[in-house]
């Protein structure tokens, strides 16, 4: 029986790692790429595609040095066994100015930016949406937090979490076409691509709330309201 119970034991500690170190291996590649043309931008080694931000390299800074962390601690933030941890809150806390500060630096790029070969009008509405929904999913969480609604809290954090992994995603969503197709997408390809990264977040990411909500009745006012249940 022991042997059993070591091996289940084993077992749900893999499956609750599992989230973290998928989102940690998602959030890799586009941080390593962001890290490589942050490198070549200071060393004034920058590819024509990046040749776009020598102008101006500042927000392009702002944003890497942002995603960095964000992508890779926030990972982190999804490790039950790190979640009873002090620093776990404290963490999260830090998390949120990154956060917002990568959603408002994206729009700044999307904005002001030469948009990159292959982008279009799709991809520069997508950007938008995507970048005004993650940072106002940040704001809702905050305000969650200060009202004590910490479900709801938790859920508007996920939800601009999931939002900016992206461009994990995005890796994967593109990955078929350089294998079956190869060369640049064109502008359609690339929209599709692009979007259904995101929309593959966004699902994922209320798929986790509602199989990890319950329903429970506020004190305060009697009605039914979502609480996270591993919320700490």
């Amino acid at each position: 029986m022991t042997g059993i119970n070591l091996t289940r034991r084993t077992g749900q500690a893999i499956r609750t790692m599992l989230v973290p170190a998928s989102l940690l291996a998602l959030g890799i590649v586009p941080v390593v790429a962001g890290l490589v043309r942050l490198t070549n931008l200071i060393t004034g080694e920058a590819s024509a595609a990046d040749a776009r931000f020598f102008e101006n390299p500042l927000p392009v800074t702002l944003h890497m040095l942002a995603v960095t962390p964000n992508s890779l601690f926030g990972a982190l933030q999804f490790a039950p066994a790190l979640q009873r941890r002090a620093w776990h809150r404290a963490l999260g806390m830090a998390l949120v100015p990154l956060g917002v500060l990568a959603a408002l630096t994206g729009l700044w790029m999307a904005n002001f930016y030469p948009w990159p070969a292959g982008d279009g009008e799709a991809v520069y509405v997508m950007r938008l949406i995507v970048g005004t929904a993650m940072t106002l999913s940040i704001v809702r969480g905050i305000v969650s937090l200060l009202r004590r609604e910490y479900g709801a809290r938790g859920a508007w954090m996920l939800r601009g979490y999931a939002l900016g992994m992206g461009a994990g995603t995005q890796v994967l969503t593109h990955l078929p076409w350089f294998i079956f197709v190869g060369g640049r997408p064109g502008e359609g390809s690339r929209a599709i691509m692009m979007g259904l990264a995101w929309i593959i977040n966004a699902v994922l990411a209320e798929y986790v709330i509602r199989t990890r909500f319950a329903t429970h009745v506020s004190a305060k006012s009697g009605r039914l309201r979502p609480v996270l249940l591993s919320t700490t």
